[in-house]
């Protein structure tokens, strides 16, 4: 995918959506002197990890291949890189690997309904779920903003479309990395590390992403 994306008008701010917020991602950054955990970590253990914040394993292989990382700042920008780098191959990936946007707690079954029906006419035309990045917004507007944001789009022509879809995966990653670095540098105990679904354990400490 090329650099030009970088410039392309943004939609509405978009929710994660397989990978439900961490709840340390109100804490402090780590550090410049606290990625230590990351850069040390075995090469499968972060690549694993780093899968969950996107399923593209160019994207993972090459932020893994490129530590260490001096800082939060530097790692966020080689995952911003790597991103704008993906191929539409890549991107297909990482998008398969998405899934439905998930309601608040307590939304009441006609938004359930309408979300499900504008998920499958978004799905129909451009053939990948729709990812939004919602990690500023407040959990009561998400529906609203997910329902805004789909009917919106589904005017898009399928070109336009893939390069928001694009930039939307670059910030759900962009915010899932961070939670990711912080998880990395307050993990105690083992030194091994393993990721299964949306859960990443680290030295003994696991997280949902």
């Amino acid at each position: 995918m090329g650099r030009h994306a970088k410039h392309h008008r943004r939609g509405p701010p978009l929710p994660p959506h397989r990978l439900p917020r961490l709840p340390e991602q109100k804490s402090a950054a780590p550090s410049p002197a606290r990625l230590k955990g990351f850069n040390s970590a075995p090469a499968e253990t972060v690549e694993r990890a780093l899968l969950l914040c996107c399923r593209s394993l160019r994207w993972a292989h090459r932020l893994t291949e490129h530590r260490p990382y001096p800082d939060l700042d530097s790692l966020l920008a080689a995952a911003d890189e790597a991103a704008y780098d993906l191929t539409p191959a890549d991107l297909a990936e990482a998008l398969a690997g998405e899934s439905l946007t998930l309601l608040p707690d307590g939304a009441y079954s006609a938004a359930h309904t309408a979300l499900s029906a504008a998920h499958a006419a978004y799905e129909s035309r451009f053939g990948h779920v729709f990812v939004i990045c919602l990690d500023d917004l407040a959990p009561a507007e998400a529906l609203d903003e997910v329902l805004a944001g789909i009917r919106s789009r589904l005017a898009h022509d399928p070109e336009e479309e893939r390069v928001l879809a694009a930039e939307e995966l670059r910030r759900l990653a962009r915010g899932r990395l961070a939670r990711l670095a912080h998880t990395f540098e307050t993990g105690e105990g083992r030194s091994e590390g393993d990721s299964v679904g949306g859960t990443v354990e680290i030295r003994g400490f696991q997280a949902s992403l």
